[in-house]
């Protein structure tokens, strides 16, 4: 473990200090691989107090609503796709760079159209339609 940044973009980068990293024994299949070595790795950040990260990012970020993200605004990943513990940890490290990143680009406003003109006639000829299809079905005047 070094003392290196996770780089997110050339402009923002993540310190090692506020990543938490704790091994623990993976589940499912794998026999005694899986029963004795601590290979899984679950990632900890906080976002909520991470002093890297700018506030409108941490904003976007916060305002998802992932499964991943607590109550208090942490951020826990847990990697356990591969059989070795490195490369778990450097797949839990790209899954944290790979959220960061969604965060970065701000939302494009929407802007306001109308409908056309031909949208709205479609539109009412399509209700007449269902309305003639209706009104066939009513039972006044059929005697049986």
């Amino acid at each position: 473990m070094g003392s290196e940044a996770l780089e997110i973009t050339p402009a923002l980068a993540i310190p090692e200090a506020e990543l938490v990293e704790r091994f623990v024994r993976a589940s499912g299949a794998g026999g005694q691989n899986v029963n004795k070595v601590s290979t899984a790795v679950e990632l900890r950040f906080d976002l909520a107090a991470s002093p890297s990260l700018p506030e409108p990012v941490r904003a976007r970020l916060l305002a998802k609503r992932d499964r991943r993200i607590t109550d208090a605004g942490v951020l826990v990943i847990d990697a356990q796709r591969f059989r070795t513990q490195d490369r778990n940890r450097q797949d839990a490290r790209e899954r944290l760079a790979a959220f960061i990143a969604t965060g970065l680009a701000a939302p494009r406003k929407r802007i306001a159209t109308k409908p056309t003109h031909g949208s709205k006639l479609r539109r009412l000829d399509a209700k007449r339609g269902r309305s003639e299809i209706k009104r066939g079905r009513s039972t006044k005047g059929d005697t049986d």
